[in-house]
């Protein structure tokens, strides 16, 4: 038999979905969801909000600097990739040759000033170009290296950066600011042009140039010694400081070859062009 107590308990709980149900049957359906925050008032429904307007306009300025960095970068690397062509046309120099390899050396670096360098100026004229100047740096100082080695197997003189930027304002709208390669990518340029001049030192020593060679050797070590002044002055000079390393060392090779040919030529002399058959070896004659 069930007492009272159990039967008060099994009412209780048949009496709950009752409840439940006057109380859903009475709630209002919008009351239990969670209502939507919105900052809009009624005045910025009809007039739009100044501070996501001034946003999309940084956002547009921000997407447009980045098209236009890519552009740049691309035109960087054309830029690097055929001012090397010019450098390596250089190197095909010999004391038979050297007109016809200038020529053909100053027509490669003129298609690469009509072809790449004047779309990286269209890119930049008239903008604050030095926003991106870590984009087209690279690109800019191999053109400067392939310019002032040109400028130095044709005349023997450095190229200097007033008439580099003079070379650039054909390429610019008068109307607008022109582009202009800043010191410090020339004198990195500048830099990275004595490992090229070691390189046709050696070339000029294997060829029987003795002269030439330490022409060459005279003209980078006076660089090294202006740059060696300038470099712990710069405030951005931390591509300098390594660079200034690989410039002595290149000055040191050209030097010790020189050194070595001068010193030892009646041993190499012979060897280095020289008609001559009657040489000597170790200061021996040569015997038949």
């Amino acid at each position: 038999m069930f007492n009272s107590s159990a039967i008060q308990k099994l009412s209780v709980m048949a009496a709950k979905p009752q409840r439940f149900r006057h109380f859903a049957e009475t709630t209002p359906l919008g009351a239990a969801a969670k209502k939507h925050r919105s900052l809009t008032t009624s005045a910025a429904d009809s007039d739009p909000n100044p501070m996501k307007h001034a946003f999309s306009k940084y956002a547009t300025y921000l997407n447009d600097l980045n098209d236009k960095r890519e552009r740049v970068v691309k035109a960087s690397r054309d830029i690097t990739m055929n001012s090397k062509k010019v450098i390596f046309q250089v190197h095909r120099l010999s004391k038979h040759n050297k007109d016809e390899v200038l020529e053909k050396a100053e027509k490669d670096l003129a298609a690469v000033m009509d072809q790449y360098i004047s779309r990286l100026v269209k890119e930049l004229q008239g903008t604050d170009f030095w926003k991106l100047r870590r984009a087209y740096s690279p690109g800019v100082q191999e053109y400067v290296e392939a310019a002032t080695l040109c400028n130095f197997c044709k005349t023997g003189a450095l190229l200097n950066l007033d008439e580099i930027n003079a070379s650039l304002q054909t390429l610019s709208d008068p109307s607008v600011e022109p582009l202009q390669i800043n010191a410090l990518d020339y004198l990195l340029g500048l830099a990275d042009l004595t490992g090229e001049l070691m390189r046709l030192a050696i070339g000029r020593i294997s060829d029987g140039e003795l002269e030439y060679a330490q022409k060459i050797c005279t003209f980078v070590r006076e660089i090294y010694r202006e740059l060696l002044l300038i470099a712990p002055k710069m405030e951005d000079s931390s591509d300098m400081k390594s660079k200034m390393d690989t410039m002595l060392q290149s000055v040191m090779k050209i030097e010790n070859a020189c050194f070595s040919v001068r010193v030892r030529g009646s041993e190499y002399i012979p060897f280095l062009g020289s008609e001559d058959t009657s040489f000597s070896w170790l200061g021996a004659s040569n015997a038949e």
